[in-house]
């Protein structure tokens, strides 16, 4: 996804560093846009996850959901539902803890297709959500059944947690996909240029 993201292997540079900074404010906002689902709200935190990903490669679509996550976790009300060191125990936190690594899953897989096809994007955005849905629906599992001891099968799990923000969750893959093609070449040089 990006040709030279770095000044060297162990140093970012400071335009992708500013960059992380944009993204994790935009998963802020994306968090704050919220379609009432019963369940899991529909937000638009993924797409910015993903797009993160997908224009700020690996190490950068990393780095802006752990500036996120952390700043959610001291206590700045950035989650969907607040914030603070106790949402650990909010059953969709496993969803935000997924984020950091469909971010990285999807900047891993854009940067090692050197074309950069619209296909390859959206392939490497399926997975991140895929890695997204992987880490969340146990965690919400977990703590639904253990945690706040409210009984719920694994089906009713995968129908809350899955099949009910898959919808939204394809229309989230295809606007990450669109605008990272449309930003790159406003984002600067060595992102995104087909």
């Amino acid at each position: 996804m990006i040709e030279k993201n770095v000044i060297n292997k162990n140093t970012l540079s400071i335009r992708i560093l500013v960059l992380c900074g944009l993204f994790s404010a935009l998963i802020v906002v994306g968090a704050m846009i919220k379609v009432p689902l019963p369940g899991i709200p529909l937000t638009l935190q993924t797409m910015f996850v993903l797009l993160a990903g997908l224009l700020l490669g690996s190490r950068g679509g990393l780095i802006a959901v752990l500036v996120y996550i952390f700043m959610g976790l001291v206590g700045v009300p950035v989650f969907t539902g607040g914030g603070g060191l106790m949402y650990v125990l909010k059953p969709t936190f496993g969803y935000i803890v997924g984020f950091a690594l469909g971010a990285f899953v999807t900047g891993w897989l854009a940067e090692r297709n050197p074309d950069h096809s619209t296909k390859q994007l959206i392939l490497a955005a399926v997975a991140g959500t895929a890695v997204i849905y992987a880490v969340g629906l146990p965690w919400y599992y977990v703590i639904l059944n253990y945690y706040l001891n409210t009984p719920v099968g694994a089906a009713t799990v995968m129908m809350s947690g899955f099949v009910m923000t898959l919808p939204g969750g394809i229309i989230k893959i295809a606007l990450s996909v669109l605008l990272a093609k449309r930003l790159a070449p406003v984002i600067g040089r060595g992102m995104l240029t087909k």
